[in-house]
């Protein structure tokens, strides 16, 4: 893995417009200036309520791990659901229209791509609930990655066929006791923490299993180094 331990990082973020189609879209990038040439670079996909705090905070975490980033944006620049109602919503539409899901995925990856910073042989990518279903739609619409990894998202598909078109591995990083993501028949790496429910990376999920829905600090740290190990092993 590309590494920028020992060096002096010089994290540079900030917002960037893009487009897939007519819409307006808004992503995040972050990179290590202090850092020169190109390197291994990653993809992350936002979760329901669109990008947030939380994937820029992930972001400047790959970044001075030495990776070249961009956090997607699916929903369109301001589109950013604030209640669980909306964001259901707004996730149920891209979720029941997926190849609209791959094409917006997809101008975000172009983009990754075409940056001067980019390797273009070491691109993984990376989603956090809706966003672990978004990457795994980009895997199945047959995208050079290296890799993919889903913390905490659906498996299934409504056209499962498509597991043909996939070129890169996949690693599902699974709460074991998730009620909202039920297991699926994948012939991928499939890991499933005890004791986690769904947004178990997420810190600001609180810590009540018994609502579905919970930050658990072993659980993101170890699917965190779990994912580290994984692009490790790739790149």
């Amino acid at each position: 893995m590309f590494c920028a331990v020992g060096f002096a990082a010089d994290i540079r973020t900030g917002p960037i417009e893009y487009k897939q189609g007519d819409t307006v879209l808004e992503g995040f990038f972050a990179y290590d200036a202090s850092l020169s040439g190109k390197r291994p670079s990653v993809l992350i996909a936002h979760q329901w309520k669109g990008l947030s705090d939380y994937e820029k905070k992930r972001a400047q975490m790959l970044a001075e791990l030495g990776y070249n980033v961009l956090a997607a944006d699916v929903y369109g620049k301001g589109v950013r659901p604030d209640n669980p109602k909306d964001a259901a919503a707004m996730a149920g539409k891209y979720k029941a229209d997926r190849p609209l899901l791959r094409e917006r995925i997809n101008a975000a990856f172009q983009l990754l791509k075409k940056d001067k910073r980019t390797d273009t042989a070491k691109i993984g990518a990376i989603g956090y609930c809706f966003g672990g279903t978004t990457v795994l739609e980009l895997a199945r619409n047959g995208a050079d990655l290296a890799g993919v990894v889903s913390f905490h998202g659906a498996l299934a598909t409504p056209t499962p066929a498509d597991a043909a078109n996939i070129k890169c591995r996949v690693l599902a990083l699974h709460g074991a006791d998730d009620p909202f993501v039920p297991p699926a028949e994948v012939d991928w790496q499939l890991v499933a923490y005890g004791g986690a429910v769904h947004s178990f990376t997420d810190w600001n999920a609180g810590n009540d299993n018994s609502k579905g829905s919970a930050y658990n600090e072993k659980a993101d740290r170890r699917s965190w180094e779990a994912m580290k190990d994984f692009f490790k092993e790739l790149f």
